[in-house]
């Protein structure tokens, strides 16, 4: 995952992309991990991180317009 100085230089098109893609894996890996099926549970913390590190981004740059 980048840091959120690298994210910044991203467009905000991409920047959506990447949210909805992030999004939908961490729905994807609550659903394995429900059925047993992830060998980390704390993959999930660490994408909901991601996450939040990338909605952060999307905000500061919808705000800066």
């Amino acid at each position: 995952m980048s840091k959120a100085h690298e994210l910044r230089d991203l467009p905000l098109e991409e920047l959506e992309t990447m949210e909805r893609e992030k999004a939908e894996d961490l729905l994807n890996t609550k659903i394995q991990l429900a059925m047993q099926q992830v060998d980390n549970p704390l993959k999930v913390r660490e994408m909901r991180r991601e996450l939040a590190v990338l909605k952060t981004v999307i905000n500061e740059k919808k705000a800066a317009n």
